[in-house]
């Protein structure tokens, strides 16, 4: 068994991070615990409350990263990895905990956002520059949430307007022609400031590089061009009541190789929309009532492909706060439709919705932290579908807490696995149950700590061969065959030191197949990041690295990506009253590696840019 991550040894790597860097499995990037969160449990509670494994990644933080994408900024995070199928904008995975891509349910300002095609949402399409804020659960969260829920929640929020007038406008230059130009006005006005509002555009292209430089491939350069926008407004009735409407949009075109002539090209374009009323009907009894709506299509040119999906959710959440009680009832509906016009041998359009009522019921009391859930579904197409989750936490002092929880989850399955040419009606979902435990330690700005888990799958879909299919179906089908197990521990945390902020998180993971013991395809067993930040004479200056262990590029373990690691060097400074100057460097040393054979990364990047913000 191979005993390093890219060329440095496991047990250097892990006293480095049990020393210099403390690890603190709740968060990202230091934020502070008094700092509200609401993916744990759809209710907004403070950081310090949670017994659940929680990142919070905010937007200087995603400005500093430099990076293109979501599964980017998403990498650099304590149980999270990704692969490519290239450069950016094209089709990215994002494992969490080793879990498959669609086994995380993903929200953009309440907005569930997925494909019934190929399942899970389809990263390359959201676009960064209208992210303001990320939260991470990792673990499962069906109870909370219903489907998809298996490995984790992501939740990516647009900004929110404050009081008075903060306009800002930046561009910049980087490598393989990359230009990046973007513009936003938030603030609040009014009596009282009760009408808040948050715009902004971004536009991003880049000439790229050849990202298939294998023979039988184009080896043209394999660019792509975005654009967004976003708008969140918001009317606060009068002390009790508040209304919100959300919308975002992106089109993204990007170039990729299937065939040695063609210029192939992916075309995506994302709509999410949402209208939200909160209500405070007492000091004790709050509601809120959410309509949203996500529209996803992804076409390819000039080989015809064309899928569409549309998801309506309505949600209906009740809160029940008593002394350290809270009472949560939630009902909720969702309604699934695919459309694949140029599907073989009949065009597909298919609909589905699931019905759910969800309680919960939460106590913090002293050292004492409980959180229980409990959530039935009712699809249209298979049934009902029950799951459930308890989590516990033990403050033994105000330094030291344990916390323990276990969970069930679901997914299922999409409208593609069973109502195209290799569907199968009968496919049952895909279920797990996860048991994890942790520790932590936090004094001052030094915090250390460990999650560990076992999230055991069933029912998992996979793409059989023609020989175990039907006879009608001669090209494969999708079957409940498989089961996995994703199982692991994970340290991650920050410290300071003087005035250098240090942080840290190391992976030790067995995701792999049960049913023949093999590592699941394109997850590593071991995967860290390293990072430090201070401030040098007016400059913010600071470092990450990202370091990963060998990989399998199939579920049969005999096609191998190496390990890497990645060095990434980053500055930026006030150069006058309202500008500042941003500059970076990745993969410093020009590493050549993989997330997917065959397919090439970009090597050593620069960019450089400049954005104005009135002080």
């Amino acid at each position: 068994m191979q005993r390093s991550i890219s060329g440095l040894p496991l047990a250097v790597l892990s006293l480095a991070l049990a020393s210099a860097f403390p690890a603190h499995a709740q968060t990202a990037a230091t934020p502070q615990l008094g700092e509200t969160v609401v993916t744990a449990t759809r209710v907004a509670q403070p950081l310090a409350d949670l017994v659940a494994d929680v990142s919070i990644v905010d937007r200087d933080t995603i400005e500093r990263s430099g990076a293109v994408g979501v599964a980017d900024v998403l990498a650099r995070l304590p149980g999270i990895e990704i692969s490519r199928n290239g450069g950016p904008g094209n089709a990215s995975s994002v494992f969490l905990r080793g879990a498959e891509s669609r086994f995380t349910a993903v929200y953009i300002d309440g907005v569930r956002v997925d494909s019934q095609s190929t399942g899970g949402a389809q990263w390359e399409q959201i676009p960064l520059a209208q992210i303001d804020r990320i939260e991470v659960l990792r673990g499962p969260a069906a109870a909370v949430y219903g489907s998809d829920a298996i490995g984790g929640v992501i939740q990516l929020f647009t900004k929110r307007g404050e009081p008075g007038v903060a306009p800002s406008v930046g561009v910049g230059f980087g490598t393989h022609g990359t230009r990046r130009a973007e513009a936003a006005i938030s603030g609040a006005t009014g009596t009282d400031n009760v009408f808040d509002y948050a715009l902004g555009i971004a536009h991003e292209e880049s000439k790229g590089f050849n990202i298939r430089p294998i023979a039988g491939q184009n080896p043209d350069r394999d660019g792509y061009r975005s654009t967004s926008a976003n708008a969140r407004l918001g009317f606060q009735v009068n002390r009790r009541h508040r209304l919100e409407g959300t919308l975002l949009a992106n089109d993204l075109n990007s170039q990729y190789d299937s065939s040695l002539r063609a210029d192939d090209r992916n075309l995506h374009r994302l709509r999410t929309g949402g209208l939200s009323w909160a209500a405070q009907w007492t000091d004790a009894y709050r509601t809120r009532l959410q309509v949203t709506d996500a529209d996803s299509r992804y076409e390819t040119t000039p080989s015809a492909y064309i899928t569409n999906t549309r998801l309506r959710n309505y949600l209906f959440q009740n809160e029940y706060r008593t002394g350290p009680h809270l009472f949560t009832a939630a009902l909720e509906r969702r309604e699934d439709r695919l459309r694949n016009p140029l599907e073989r041998p009949v065009a597909l359009d298919r609909e589905r919705h699931q019905n759910a009522l969800a309680l919960g019921y939460g106590l913090n009391a002293g050292r004492h932290t409980l959180q229980l859930n409990a959530r039935h579904d009712d699809d249209s197409e298979f049934g009902g579908k029950s799951t459930g989750s308890a989590a516990y936490g033990f403050a033994a002092t105000p330094q030291w807490r344990a916390t323990a929880s276990a969970a069930t989850a679901f997914r299922a399955p999409t409208l593609y696995q069973r109502f195209s040419q290799y569907g199968t009606a009968s496919l049952a979902p895909e279920s797990s149950r996860n048991v994890e435990a942790g520790l932590r330690w936090t004094q001052g700005p030094s915090s250390a700590g460990v999650v560990v888990y076992r999230n055991r799958v069933e029912n998992l879909i996979t793409f059989a061969s023609a020989s175990q299919c039907p006879p009608a179906q001669n090209q494969g089908c999708y079957r409940n065959v498989a089961r996995a197990e994703y199982a692991g521990l994970t340290l991650s945390g920050s410290h300071r030191v003087g005035d250098v902020a240090l942080r840290g998180s190391l992976d030790l993971q067995d995701p792999k197949d049960l049913d023949t013991g093999r590592q699941l395809a394109r997850r590593a067993r071991r995967h860290a990041t390293l990072g430090a930040d201070t401030r040098v004479g007016g400059w913010n200056i600071g470092a990450d690295a990202q370091l990963s262990g060998y990989r399998w590029d199939d579920g049969a373990n005999t096609r191998r990506l190496g390990g890497y690691t990645l060095l990434n060097l980053y500055a930026s400074t006030r150069i006058a009253r309202d500008f500042t100057l941003l500059a970076r460097v990745d993969n410093l040393a020009d590493k050549q590696y993989e997330l997917a054979r065959t397919y090439a990364t970009p090597g050593r990047v620069f960019y450089l840019g400049v954005k104005w913000q009135p002080l």
